[in-house]
């Protein structure tokens, strides 16, 4: 079956957005199933047919949308695509194509997103829970490093898992990551993340250019690759959730919750919101400031502690 011209067009604009945005293979594949379901559930064949009325019958179906399980879309979810769809339609005004202006689509409101984080209290018992009672433990060693590194520096899962062992001068206090369209940004580490760091490494005899590694799989010699041997973000999020659950602390923590501490950690300590960006290398200060509403309890400390102290 031939392609109809606005698949060819999405082709296009995916890979407009890898080569001329430099957008990560993540956010292209995502825009790709976004799309494809956009032309699956409209079964338009022409970026002309794409109206107001279309999109809005669009979104009712994602909205009424469920999986083989029951399972619907989650309203963040519903709004990704609808980005999706936007930034195509840029890309065809951009060609001087006809369709629907993208500002013309408005996405639906929701109320504030609920950022869950650890307090200084509960990120401590966590890593105590990991703490090795023998120097010798690699896996313990390993597992408070990884710990400890991700608070540190905010590090996305997907970028912790990422780096090698050369990625890392312990020499120093900083290094550079890659992160969301291989953007580079430098990170800090604290000297708690580099002793545990220093420790796992001491323990480490291989060769392996991975910085953490499955170090209880047992494989043949040549199946010991850097592949097969690197931690997987599956792996991390096991390893916060099992040291969470050994702390008794009943929320759900995620690597993306020690992101997310890193972040309020910061801003409640006084840091501004144009470094925090930076630091956690978000594109746009309007995702970072997701977290200030989490501040507020800082803002009344702090009211309290200044404010109307000159009247009697």
């Amino acid at each position: 079956m031939s392609l109809t011209k606005l698949q060819t067009l999405i082709t296009d604009f995916l890979e407009y957005a890898e080569l001329e945005k430099d957008l990560s293979h993540l956010t292209i594949r995502n825009y790709d199933h976004y799309l494809r379901r956009f032309v699956e559930f409209t079964q338009i064949p022409s970026p002309g047919q794409i109206t107001l009325d279309v999109v809005r019958k669009y979104r009712l179906k994602l909205n009424r949308y469920t999986d083989d399980n029951g399972k619907s879309l989650k309203k963040i979810t519903q709004d990704y695509h609808v980005i999706a769809l936007r930034a195509f339609l840029k890309y065809l005004a951009k060609r001087d194509i006809t369709s629907l202006p993208a500002e013309k689509i408005e996405l639906g409101k929701h109320g504030d997103r609920i950022i869950e984080f650890l307090s200084i209290e509960e990120l401590e018992q966590i890593f105590e829970a990991a703490t090795p009672e023998d120097s010798s433990n690699i896996i313990q060693a390993r597992d408070r490093a990884i710990l400890e590194l991700l608070f540190s520096t905010g590090l996305r899962v997907s970028e912790l898992v990422s780096l090698n062992k050369g990625s890392i001068n312990l020499k120093n206090d900083e290094f550079t990551v890659r992160g969301k369209g291989d953007k580079p940004r430098i990170v800090f580490l604290s000297p708690t993340a580099k002793k545990w760091i220093h420790s796992y490494l001491t323990l480490r005899k291989d060769t392996l250019k991975p910085l953490f590694i499955n170090n209880t799989r047992q494989k043949k010699f040549s199946e010991n690759s850097d592949t097969t041997k690197r931690l997987t973000a599956r792996s991390i999020e096991r390893i916060v959730s099992k040291y969470t659950k050994k702390a008794g602390i009943m929320k759900k923590v995620t690597p993306h919750t020690m992101r997310h501490s890193f972040a309020t950690d910061l801003l409640m300590n006084g840091a501004d919101i144009r470094s925090v960006q930076t630091l956690l290398g978000h594109s746009s200060i309007t995702t970072t400031q997701i977290y200030t509403h989490l501040t507020n309890q800082h803002l009344k400390e702090v009211y309290k502690a200044f404010h109307d102290k000159r009247r009697k």
